[in-house]
C-alpha cells in the first residue's frame, strides 16, 4: 500500500471510530467536548431581549419576560421609557385558553401585536415552519378589560393561519389560510373570505418558494391606513418547473415532494398586484406592464387611502420602475426609475417626507448607496442623471447600509454606515434638507456592529451591539445624545463563561494584495500561538454578493467553531473578496456581473499568496479552505482552479453548475443564461473539476429544497469520469441548513473538524 493510501486508511478509520492520530489521544476528548457545548447545548447561546414593542410614540414599551407566578411560561411587561418602571400588562395566567383542564400551560408568545387603543392583544403560538421560517401556526385574541380570551380561525385546522394582522381599527384580523385571505370580525367570530381559488399553483396573501427565498416577501398582504381594503400580491405558478425531493427513510416506499422552483431561464411565476375591499367583493388588479412571469412586484406598500407604491422589475433586475397604483382603478402612473448597467437593489421600505410629498429613495446611481428625496409631483421616468426635483440627502463618500426611516417631523433620516471601516456598523442620521453632512450618532468611542430599534417620536432607541469576540448586548439609549438609559440584556454569564476562550483576540485588518486593492480580513491564533512554529492555513469563505464574513459582529457558534479550531493548530482566516455586500463603493460590489464565481476564487487565492509572504509562521504547503452554500461552491472554485494554493477543502451545500440555481438570484448577478452562456460556463466550478489535486470533502443534504443535492450528484458524476479521488457525505432528508434531527448540527461539524484537522496535517507525501 502506497503512503498515500496509508494516509487515506487512518484518516478513515479516524472518521468511522472516531480516533484522529493527528491530533493525539489527548487532543480530541476537549475538541469534543467543546463541539458539544457549541452544537448539542443551549450552554453558549446569547439570551435575547424581547419581542419588545414601543408604545404611546416611544414614552413606554412591552417585552416578554418569564413569568413572576406560572414556571416555564412567560408575561408581558411593560416598562416607562424614562423612568423604567415596570408593571405586568398581560400575566401568562390570562392565557390558558378557556375551558382548558388544570395545569394547562399558558400560550407560549412566539410574537404579539397591540391594537392601536392598547386593549386587545394579538398572540401568535404553535408555530410550524414553512420554509425558513416559523410563519405558520395559531393566533388568539385577548380583550384586556374583559379577560375573554379566543382563538382566530377557529373552523380552520391548528397551525395553519399565517402572518395575521389587525385592522387599523382593531375591529378585524386579516390573516392567510392555505393561499386564500381572509377577514375576520374580532367580537363576533364572524369570516369573510376575500379570495376562493387559493391553491398549490395559485397563491393569495403569500408568495412562491423563490420571491420567498429571493426577494423576502412572505407576508404579502397590507391593510389600507383607513381600514377599507387590502392589498395583495397573488402567484400564478402554473407552467412553473417542479423540483421533486425524495424521501427514502420515513416509509417503506419513497415518498416524493414537488415544489415549484424555476430555474435559471426558465418559467417565472405570474405575479399580480390586487386591490380587495376588506368586506369581501371583486379584486381590483393593477394594470402593470409587460409579462408578468418576465418581471417582478419586488415590494408593494399603500401610498394613502386610495393608492399603492410599487417595486416593478424588469426581468434581469436593472430597471426598477417605481408606479404608483389607482387602488380604485387599477391604473398605474410610473413615478420613478432607477437603472443600473449591473443590477440595481431593491428599496425594503418607501418613506413620504412631509405628508407624502416626497419619496424617500436609495439609488447606486453616483457610485455609492445614497438617498435621495423625490418631489412627488415632478417624480417622471429619467434617466441616471440628478434632475429637478432630486434632492440628494446622504451628503458624503460612503454606502447607506441600511435604512432606519424618518424622524416623526420629517427633518432627519436615520440610517446605518460606516464609512471609515467595511467591516462594522454605525447609527447616522441627515437631514432632510440634504444641506449638510450627516452625522455619527454612535460615539466615536465605541467600535464594532450596532443595530437599532428607533422609537416613533425618535427619541429613543433599543441599541444591539457586539463584536467578534464579544457577545450582544442591548441597551435603552436616549437620541441624540445616545446616552445609556439602562441595559435591557447584557448577557453577562456568557461573557464570563468564555472569558478564557476568546483568545488570543481575533486580528482584524486590511490585507493589502496591490498598490491600490486590498481586503478586509480577520485571523484567529491558536491560544498557545508561537511564532517561530509553522501552522497549517485554514480559510473560511463565502465570496458571493449575498453576505460578507468579514465583519466585527458576534456570529455565535461559528466563531466559537473556528475558535476550537484554531485550538487544536490550525491558524484560520477569512477574506472579503471583491463582489462581496462590503460598503465600499458599487464598484466593488458589481465588479463581478456576469462571471461570478471567477474573481472570487482569484482574489481567494491571492489573499493567500499575500498573508503567507507577510507572516513567515504559516505553512503555505499546508492551506485548507472551506465554506457553505456560496461558500462551497468558491471552495470548489479554489480547490479546481489554484491547487497549488489549496490543498484541501470542505465544500457544504454547494451549487456547482449556476445553471441549476434559481432565477431571481442567479439571472440578478449572471444575467440570462442564453445571453452569457460563457460566463454561466466560467462561474460554475464543474467546468473546472479537472484541476482537482488535493483533498476534498462534499457534503450535501438529499432534502435541501434551496441549493438542490441534484448540484452535488452532477459534480460526482465529473469527478468519477474524470478519475479524481474525494469524499462525499451526504445527510438524508437535511435541508440546505443541515439542522434537522438529532445530533445533527453537532455531527457535521464534528465531521468537518476531524477532515480538516487531519488531511490539514498531512504533508502531501505520495
Amino acid at each position: 500500500m502506497s503512503m498515500r493510501h496509508s494516509l487515506f486508511a487512518a484518516a478513515f478509520a479516524a472518521l468511522v471510530f472516531n480516533i484522529s492520530p493527528a491530533m493525539g489521544a489527548e487532543d480530541a476528548p476537549a475538541l469534543q467536548k467543546q463541539l458539544r457545548r457549541i452544537f448539542e447545548t443551549q450552554e453558549l447561546e446569547p439570551a435575547k431581549f424581547g419581542p419588545a414593542r414601543w408604545l404611546d410614540g416611544g414614552d413606554s414599551y412591552t417585552t416578554v419576560e418569564p413569568s413572576e407566578t406560572v414556571d416555564g411560561a412567560d408575561d408581558i411587561v411593560r416598562y416607562d421609557t424614562r423612568s423604567g418602571e415596570r408593571e405586568i400588562l398581560v400575566s401568562a395566567s390570562r392565557l390558558i385558553s378557556p375551558g382548558a383542564p388544570d395545569g394547562q400551560a399558558p400560550l407560549k408568545i412566539d410574537d404579539y401585536q397591540w391594537s392601536s387603543d392598547r386593549r386587545r392583544l394579538l398572540v401568535f403560538t404553535n408555530t410550524v415552519r414553512v420554509w425558513r421560517r416559523n410563519t405558520r401556526g395559531d393566533y388568539w385574541v385577548l380583550e384586556l378589560d374583559s379577560g375573554r380570551l379566543r382563538k382566530l380561525g377557529g373552523v380552520f385546522p391548528t397551525s395553519s393561519l399565517m402572518f395575521a394582522k389587525l385592522s387599523p381599527d382593531s375591529t378585524r384580523v386579516a390573516y392567510v389560510v392555505a393561499s386564500n385571505l381572509y377577514v375576520e370580525n374580532v367580537s363576533t367570530g364572524d369570516v369573510t373570505p376575500l379570495t376562493s381559488d387559493g391553491s398549490a399553483t395559485t397563491i393569495h396573501g403569500t408568495s412562491d418558494w423563490v420571491y420567498e427565498e429571493e426577494l423576502g416577501v412572505r407576508d404579502g398582504f397590507r391593510w389600507s391606513p383607513d381600514g377599507k381594503r387590502i392589498a395583495y400580491w397573488s402567484f400564478d405558478s402554473v407552467g412553473v418547473g417542479e423540483f421533486t425531493l425524495i424521501n427514502n427513510t420515513d416509509s417503506l416506499y419513497p415518498e416524493l415532494t414537488r415544489i415549484p422552483y424555476p430555474k435559471v431561464g426558465t418559467t417565472n411565476s405570474a405575479v399580480r398586484i390586487g386591490v380587495v375591499s376588506a368586506a369581501g367583493g371583486e379584486t381590483t388588479w393593477m394594470r402593470l406592464p409587460g409579462d408578468p412571469r418576465n418581471s417582478y412586484v419586488a415590494r408593494m406598500e399603500w401610498a394613502d387611502d386610495d393608492h399603492v407604491v410599487l417595486q416593478h422589475l424588469n426581468r434581469l433586475q436593472n430597471v426598477n420602475d417605481v408606479f404608483l397604483g389607482n387602488a380604485t382603478s387599477g391604473e398605474v402612473e410610473r413615478i420613478h426609475q432607477d437603472r443600473n448597467q449591473a443590477w440595481v437593489e431593491v428599496v425594503d421600505h418607501i418613506d413620504w417626507i412631509r405628508g407624502s410629498d416626497e419619496l424617500v429613495w436609495l439609488s447606486e446611481k453616483d457610485g455609492w448607496r445614497h438617498t435621495y428625496a423625490l418631489a412627488r409631483d415632478r417624480l417622471r421616468a429619467r434617466s441616471n442623471t440628478v434632475e429637478r426635483g432630486e434632492r440628494l440627502l446622504t451628503r458624503f463618500e460612503g454606502d447607506v447600509i441600511r435604512s432606519l426611516g424618518l424622524g416623526p417631523n420629517g427633518t432627519w433620516f436615520y440610517f446605518l454606515a460606516s464609512p471609515e471601516s467595511a467591516t462594522e456598523r454605525f447609527l447616522y442620521r441627515a437631514r432632510t434638507t440634504g444641506s449638510e453632512p450627516p452625522e455619527r450618532l454612535t460615539p466615536q468611542t465605541l467600535a464594532g456592529t450596532h443595530d437599532y430599534d428607533l422609537s416613533p417620536d425618535g427619541k429613543w432607541a433599543f441599541h444591539t451591539s457586539s463584536r467578534f469576540d464579544e457577545p450582544p448586548r442591548v441597551e435603552l439609549v436616549r437620541l441624540p445624545e445616545h446616552a445609556t438609559v439602562r441595559i435591557l440584556e447584557d448577557n453577562a454569564e456568557l461573557r464570563a463563561k468564555l472569558a478564557d476562550e476568546l483568545t488570543p483576540p481575533v486580528e482584524m485588518f486590511r490585507l493589502k494584495i496591490e498598490s491600490d486593492l486590498a481586503f478586509d480580513s480577520w485571523v484567529l491564533k491558536p491560544e498557545d500561538f508561537d511564532p517561530q512554529k509553522k501552522y497549517p492555513l485554514l480559510v473560511y469563505v463565502y465570496g458571493e454578493p449575498a453576505g460578507q464574513t468579514v465583519l466585527d459582529r458576534w456570529f455565535g457558534s461559528r466563531t466559537l467553531f473556528h475558535r476550537a479550531l484554531a485550538n487544536q493548530g490550525f491558524i484560520v482566516a477569512s477574506f472579503d473578496n471583491r463582489g462581496t455586500p462590503a460598503p465600499r463603493g458599487a464598484d466593488w460590489r458589481k465588479v463581478v456581473y456576469g462571471t461570478v464565481g471567477d474573481l472570487s476564487s482569484q482574489d481567494q487565492a491571492a489573499a493567500v499568496r499575500a498573508l503567507v509572504k507577510e507572516r513567515p509562521y504559516i505553512d503555505g504547503e499546508r492551506v485548507a479552505i472551506w465554506g457553505w452554500s456560496g461558500g462551497g461552491s468558491n471552495t470548489l472554485n479554489a480547490m479546481f482552479r489554484f491547487p497549488e494554493v489549496f490543498h484541501v477543502g470542505v465544500s457544504v451545500a454547494p451549487v456547482p453548475d449556476q445553471t441549476l440555481y434559481d432565477t431571481i438570484y442567479q439571472e440578478r448577478y449572471m444575467g440570462l443564461p442564453e445571453d452569457n452562456e460563457e460566463g454561466y460556463r466560467i462561474g460554475s466550478p464543474i467546468h473546472f473539476a479537472e484541476g482537482l489535486e488535493g483533498k476534498l470533502l462534499l457534503i450535501h443534504g438529499t432534502g435541501d429544497d434551496n441549493v438542490h443535492y441534484q448540484g452535488t450528484e452532477r459534480l460526482v458524476n465529473r469527478l468519477v469520469e474524470l478519475g479524481k479521488p474525494f469524499d462525499l457525505m451526504v445527510y438524508p432528508n437535511r435541508t440546505h441548513a443541515i439542522r434537522e434531527g438529532k445530533g445533527t448540527r453537532l455531527h457535521i461539524h464534528n465531521l468537518i473538524a476531524r477532515y480538516l484537522l487531519e488531511t490539514g496535517w498531512v504533508d502531501g507525501e505520495e
